[in-house]
């Protein structure tokens, strides 16, 4: 969940370096297009990447060699936002993919935006997930609209809303915000989601309609109990090599270079787990190896809510957002590449060179 106050106003920049040959592949394990990543020859002869506003809780797509960025909406209270680039360094603003649906401000008295939005191939077409709620309120919903395209000059560019998907309300264990949609090895489908409260749950959804299957149960998969807020949130699960793997953010977000995010990755052999950190320790206990943090003195501060992008290489790519110290603390897209020994990964950033 990473919402931004009304009187603050953001802006980010798209960095992105090193050689690589992307294509992103869907929940069905099909390959969506490809473009390819700059090189450094290549950033430095293309100057300054234009300013992107408002980047936060970023999700990456790729589609008939345009990459497709979608993000939480802006203090203005816009729907979600949405960016296309093709070379992750030059970005052209898009239209937002549809208005606020008329259910969400009824689910939710007060909404005025979207939030920590979820793409996803499957089964031919897209699949955008989405969260509504207002800030540290646990009444909260997330939506599901599908379009077979994600171009919006396509003749058959659509966007169609399939209404709630999972809500909750003061009381409930869990808040219904930051959905991540996957499919297992087996084909079912699932929607991890959560935070704060009772922290990061999993469902199971009737594959063919997107939506929760009746009567499935909503497992507790990550919380923080020796944590006064139970500060966690934004999971985002992807499979590598038979295990599970199931990405978070620790601490607070959106509160420009004071934020205290940091990611943190743990493994499973089932989806829905037990899922255990680096030295064994249980996510159901507080556990968590850290990825992604930053230093008091460091540039970039409160590196948190990633998304996760497999290239036609195979490599593990995340985006994500972090605040700028050097550009009033501003929340900036950052990309870097998960390097793999012996089951466990190490972030690497690619940077613009400076």
């Amino acid at each position: 969940m990473c919402v931004m106050g009304d009187d603050v106003m953001f802006r980010a920049f798209g960095l992105m370096g090193a050689a690589l040959i992307a294509t992103s592949c869907g929940s069905d394990g099909s390959t969506l297009g490809s473009a390819p990543f700059p090189g450094p020859s290549s950033v430095a002869d293309a100057g300054s990447p234009e300013p992107l506003a408002t980047i936060h809780d970023p999700v990456l797509m790729a589609e008939d060699g345009s990459y497709y960025l979608y993000s939480t909406g802006s203090p203005d209270h816009s729907p979600l936002r949405a960016h296309r680039s093709p070379d992750l360094v030059n970005w052209t603003a898009l239209p937002a993919p549809f208005p606020l649906p008329e259910w969400t401000t009824q689910a939710v008295p007060g909404a005025r935006g979207a939030w920590a939005p979820d793409i996803s191939r499957y089964d031919g077409g897209y699949r955008l997930y989405y969260s509504v709620s207002t800030f540290g309120s646990q009444v909260s919903a997330m939506g599901l609209a599908t379009s077979p395209t994600l171009d919006p000059d396509a003749s058959d560019y659509a966007w169609t809303d399939h209404g709630p998907v999972v809500t909750s309300t003061q009381g409930d264990p869990y808040n219904a915000i930051d959905p991540n949609f996957v499919t297992d090895r087996d084909g079912r489908a699932w929607l991890s989601f959560g935070s704060f409260w009772g922290g990061l749950m999993l469902v199971e959804l009737d594959p063919a309609t997107g939506l929760r299957k009746p009567g499935a149960p909503v497992t507790n998969i990550a919380r923080r109990p020796d944590n006064a807020e139970n500060a966690i949130e934004a999971p985002f699960i992807f499979e590598r090599d038979g295990w599970y793997y199931l990405l978070a953010s620790f601490d607070r977000c959106c509160n420009g270079v004071e934020s205290t995010y940091k990611t943190v990755i743990g493994r499973s052999r089932a989806i829905d787990g037990p899922y255990v950190d680096r030295s064994g320790r249980s996510m159901l206990d507080g556990g968590g190896t850290i990825i992604a943090a930053a230093e008091p003195d460091d540039r970039f501060r409160g590196p948190g809510h990633p998304g996760h992008f497999r290239d036609s290489e195979g490599r593990d790519i995340l985006v994500f957002h972090a605040y700028d110290a050097e550009n009033d603390g501003r929340p900036t897209l950052r990309i870097g590449e998960l390097t793999w020994t012996s089951g466990w990964p190490e972030l690497e950033m690619l940077e613009l060179p400076q």
